[in-house]
């Protein structure tokens, strides 16, 4: 166990982070456009397919689920967070008069970069969120056109040229993967999983984007869900117990996509393209679980907080997080654990509150991104988290 001294880098991320305005970021920006899956859909999934989600979701922060598979908060809400604006509602959500003033998010859960399938969790493919895209700011174009009175729920015009265009997608074309083919065939895939995001990011480009934070994807093997599935061999785990086969492909997929990331600036001229490296984040916190977090760091970075089975993953695919299902005659409930503080995982497949204010606190230091943004014209940014 890491003395408090070494917690969180002596808490002081939670306080103050320093970093810097270079060209490809401002954190200025008067609107974000998010595009996505359940690491950052704040309601979609929910709101789309009415997919079922109970407590203990969302209890750390909004005391009620909130259409985020998480105990709490997302990365992309401390990330709004840190730029002064508002969560995002969910393109989807109708119900309550959504505000879209400061952006929109299309992100849903079990979404993945190529056009779903017949077995996908979720139908809305990065190519229908960025449809739902055109569409949105379509319809925004036209109430405009006919009158100002709805201006405090929509986005202003010049909002979608100057706006931070965010996407954090592919994992689920890579996991998913996994259960149908071997490590080759998926390997042999990424190009034509990048060419169809190639293809969406051309696309916002065509319609006055200019703006883009590109997330790359974590480390899959060491969610607890894939290692429960495809690890039960030991000599399929790496040294910290993650399956090799899926952080291998992770790897892979995220250089593909950084050399991805360095011809859109080179093709864009005009744009400004940051790429961040989500993986070595997630990978050194998981690595190095007891120095961070809150407290005296976590103290679980692999077995899930809200699940079934007990240690050393407790984790059951077939009962999700909050529910009670009848299993051999049994009725069975997973249930989230006492300290949500000293778990990275929440229910097998999303982080903790906790792990994904960790995840912010490093992606605000900018040391992680391409380009960076931390040594230049440094200030200070008093984060609310």
């Amino acid at each position: 166990m890491a003395s408090n001294a070494c917690t969180f880098q002596n808490q002081t991320l939670l306080l103050f982070i320093v970093f810097a305005v270079a060209n490809a970021i401002d954190f200025n920006y008067p609107a974000v456009f998010n595009f996505g899956d359940s690491n950052s859909d704040t309601g979609n999934l929910v709101a789309g397919l009415v997919e079922r989600l109970d407590p203990p979701n969302g209890q750390t922060y909004f005391q009620k689920p909130a259409g985020r598979f998480c105990d709490g908060r997302l990365i992309i809400d401390f990330l709004m967070d840190a730029m002064d604006l508002p969560f995002l509602n969910a393109y989807l959500e109708a119900i309550g008069a959504p505000i879209f003033k400061r952006g929109c998010n299309f992100a849903t859960a079990g979404s993945t970069t190529l056009p779903a399938t017949a077995s996908s969790v979720s139908p809305f493919s990065f190519r229908i969120q960025v449809a739902q895209f055109l569409r949105f700011k379509a319809k925004v174009q036209e109430i405009q056109a006919k009158t100002r009175k709805f201006d405090k729920y929509i986005p202003a015009q010049e909002y979608f040229r100057t706006a931070l265009y965010m996407f954090d997608i592919g994992q689920n074309d890579l996991a998913g993967a996994f259960y149908s083919k071997t490590l080759d065939q998926i390997l042999a895939s990424i190009p034509t999983i990048l060419s169809e995001f190639e293809d969406g990011i051309q696309k916002l480009y065509g319609e006055g984007a200019r703006y883009f934070w590109i997330h790359n994807t974590g480390p899959l093997g060491c969610l607890t869900q894939n290692i429960v599935k495809f690890g039960s061999d030991p000599s399929k785990l790496d040294e910290l117990g993650c399956v090799s086969s899926h952080n291998q492909a992770s790897r892979i997929f995220n250089l593909q996509l950084h050399a991805l990331c360095k011809k859109f600036q080179g093709q864009y001229q005009d744009a400004n393209f940051t790429h961040v490296d989500i993986f070595t984040i997630k990978s050194n916190l998981i690595a190095n679980y007891s120095r961070y977090g809150q407290h005296t760091g976590f103290e679980q970075p692999l077995m899930a907080c809200c699940g079934y089975g007990g240690p050393p993953l407790n984790y059951d695919s077939r009962i999700p997080c909050g529910q009670t299902k009848v299993i051999n005659g049994s009725s069975i409930t997973a249930k989230g654990c006492n300290d949500t503080t000293e778990y990275i995982n929440w229910d097998g497949i999303h982080y903790t509150e906790a792990a994904n204010q960790y995840v912010a606190s490093q992606i605000l230091t900018g040391k992680y991104s391409d380009p960076p943004f931390s040594d230049q014209m440094p200030f200070l940014l008093k984060l609310k988290f």
